[in-house]
């Protein structure tokens, strides 16, 4: 008789993200006394990005939001300038990714518009926007910028179509939509895309899932499971995979994993609890990490997703007693990776009137730049222009390297090309002392150019480039909201410095430590 020896292991597994923990901010980093407002739509209600954060307020006649220098946490003041041309209550607001002083809202008005937002921020209210979509019949509930084409806008609303908005057009007031698609019965719930826009899934009210080619609007596969009701749906970047998060037949909230290529039945549905409100996920595709937050909780969940069996693997939680109404996310290039932070949330706690920062940090000793957890991510230049899209084309985001140093801040000036020639045009007619002095520097920096030579150029091109902002394009700060911030510009650019004296300092260091060894290693070689 021979006997079997069972060996018996435990199920560990291995990940560099195993301990990722939430830090959130101190009271001075936070936002108080924003009106956030008491809308029950389903949406975040905020966006973020390096320069500002905006919020949907609460507010009568109309609608409204507030944009407010990403560093310019304390007290809001109460009279603070807002963005106020919607007749009705505005639903959702999204950044543009490759203008960051470029806005998009949605209202209950029927109109989706675009704003043009001034580099140093609101001094007074603005009214007229810089586009008025017109082409929805009913309230317009959700907007999505097109991830890697430039000025390609989508929009949905309770007329159940989503349109697509060419906003390279010149007119200020565009109408007509390039595309309409009409497949849905009800109201849609979320849309979501994938890496290269080739595919579009949303989740509707009438329970289904649909997943779409979003140009030619042809509807691919389509899910209607009867033990998962979705609510929101993700496309998890290039893993050919969706992710819902909606509830169960029992009313439990529950998550649930769908093929691309299959649809009829979720791969996996996990069960989460018996709360009420709506799950938001995020997905971030550098690290694979996917992020649940419910609305009216405190907790946020997080588990890293696998092209493998069992596909979600739960990490952590994180718990706080202040529950969240909505939630911004910061794109990876504004975060600080001096600290290892790969994810930041920006809290709408209501009962507070507050804005919490919430970064999730990985725990490492070495305060040098983290390779394995900063790839290359998408940056904020378009792959490709609208017209280029519609033609036909699909290309993958621009990566850039979140390494400090390894690129230059676009200027305010560069970055605002795509909002039209006529924008240009305003600014040098408004300030022609600007123009001068942009020669002058310009004549500077070639005597300068002659004299120096290697890294000067590098040095005159950072120079004239200052948290973002053209220094030609800089006036005097001419109230105390304005020398405000400057000061907070001033400290954030003698930070980034800082930063990067420090990681040079720890390079020459290195690079003593190389010559020392090979000057020991010679003498040894020689004998």
């Amino acid at each position: 008789m021979t006997v079997s020896k069972m060996s018996w292991r435990p199920q560990y597994r291995s990940s560099k993200f195993r301990h990722v923990f939430g830090k959130p901010a101190t009271k001075e980093n936070c936002y108080d006394g924003v009106p956030i407002t008491r809308s029950v739509q389903d949406n975040h209600f905020c966006a973020v990005n390096p320069h500002f954060l905006a919020v949907i307020t609460e507010c009568a006649g109309g609608g409204a939001f507030l944009v407010l220098p990403i560093h310019h946490t304390g007290k809001v003041d109460p009279h603070q300038a807002r963005v106020s041309g919607h007749r009705g209550n505005v639903l959702d607001i999204k950044w543009n990714p490759f203008h960051d002083y470029c806005i998009a809202s949605a209202s209950e008005d029927s109109t989706v518009k675009v704003w043009e937002i001034p580099a140093h921020g609101l001094m007074k209210n603005i009214t007229v926007p810089w586009k008025e979509l017109q082409g929805h019949s009913r309230r317009v509930s959700l907007i999505e910028w097109h991830p890697t084409a430039n000025n390609i806008l989508f929009s949905t609303g309770y007329d159940y179509k989503i349109m697509i908005w060419n906003l390279d057009y010149p007119e200020q007031v565009i109408k007509n939509p390039m595309r309409t698609i009409s497949h849905h019965t009800d109201v849609i719930l979320s849309m979501s895309f994938n890496t290269d826009c080739s595919l579009l899934a949303t989740s509707c009210k009438d329970r289904k899932v649909r997943l779409m080619e979003p140009r030619s609007g042809n509807l691919l596969r389509e899910a209607n499971c009867k033990t998962h009701r979705a609510s929101k749906v993700l496309i998890l970047g290039n893993l050919k995979m969706l992710l819902t998060s909606g509830v169960s037949r029992w009313n439990e909230r529950q998550i649930a994993l769908w093929d691309q290529d299959d649809l009829s039945v979720p791969l996996l549905e996990e069960n989460l609890d018996g709360s009420s409100g709506v799950l938001f996920p995020f997905y971030d595709p550098d690290t694979h990490m996917l992020y649940v937050a419910g609305k009216g909780d405190g907790n946020i969940r997080y588990y890293e997703i696998s092209s493998e069996k069992p596909y979600i693997h739960f990490l952590t939680e994180y718990r706080s007693h202040l529950p969240q109404k909505g939630m911004g996310v910061m794109p990876k290039r504004g975060l600080d990776v001096s600290s290892c932070e790969v994810f930041r949330f920006y809290k709408l706690v209501t009962i507070k009137s507050q804005i919490e920062p919430l970064s999730m940090i990985v725990p490492r000793r070495s305060e040098s730049y983290q390779d394995d957890i900063y790839p290359m991510t998408a940056g904020n230049k378009p792959a490709m222009t609208a017209e280029e899209w519609l033609s036909g084309i699909d290309k993958g985001p621009v990566l850039m390297s979140l390494k400090p140093g390894s690129q230059i801040a676009e200027s305010y000036a560069e970055m605002s090309k795509g909002m039209g020639n006529s924008l240009d045009s305003r600014r040098s007619q408004s300030r022609p002392g600007m123009l001068q002095l942009a020669y002058i520097q310009g004549q500077l920096g070639t005597k300068d150019g002659n004299e120096n030579s290697g890294n000067g150029d590098d040095d005159r091109s950072r120079l004239a480039v200052s948290n973002g902002e053209d220094l030609g394009l800089c006036s005097p700060p001419r109230t105390e909201n304005e020398l405000l911030l400057k000061f907070h510009k001033q400290q954030e650019e003698i930070r980034r410095l800082r930063e990067l004296l420090n990681q040079r300092d720890v390079r020459i260091k290195q690079l003593e430590l190389e010559i020392k060894n090979i000057k020991n290693t010679q003498p040894q070689s020689a004998l």
